[in-house]
């Protein structure tokens, strides 16, 4: 699969060469105080991935960075130091996908004000399972 991607100003761009993950809607958190809601992500390997345009990194907790574009802070992708994966904020994909939601991860830390009743598979936590498919 090839997928154009980017940021809403146009500032940053990239490309996917490469099969993409699943949808996954993580409701941790640090996903929610990000990006005002739950997050839905799907990833690609890094070798994969071509990024035009300057990315800024934060750290948001030991080994895990979120990068976004510095001018209009769209959330672009999300990481850990020992993946081989980088997860993609799957809105940043331009056109049509052909990617489905398979779950949701981290619904212990889900805001209070929605409920998750689309039948897919959930996990308090983390769950391998969902996020490596």
């Amino acid at each position: 699969m090839s997928a154009e991607c980017g940021c809403a100003c146009g500032a940053v761009h990239y490309t996917v060469a490469g099969p993409l993950r699943p949808v996954i809607a993580c409701h941790c958190t640090q996903c929610r105080v990000s990006s005002g809601h739950h997050v839905a992500a799907t990833a690609a390997l890094r070798e994969h991935i071509t990024i035009t345009g300057q990315v800024t990194w934060y750290e948001s907790s030991t080994g895990v960075r979120r990068g976004f574009c510095g001018i209009c802070g769209s959330n672009l992708f999300w990481e850990t130091e020992t993946s081989a994966n980088m997860s993609i904020f799957a809105g940043t994909i331009r056109g049509k996908t052909g990617l489905t939601l398979a779950g949701h991860i981290f619904t212990a830390d889900k805001g209070d004000y929605y409920e998750i009743t689309d039948g897919l598979p959930t996990a308090a936590a983390d769950d391998p399972n969902l996020t490596t498919q």
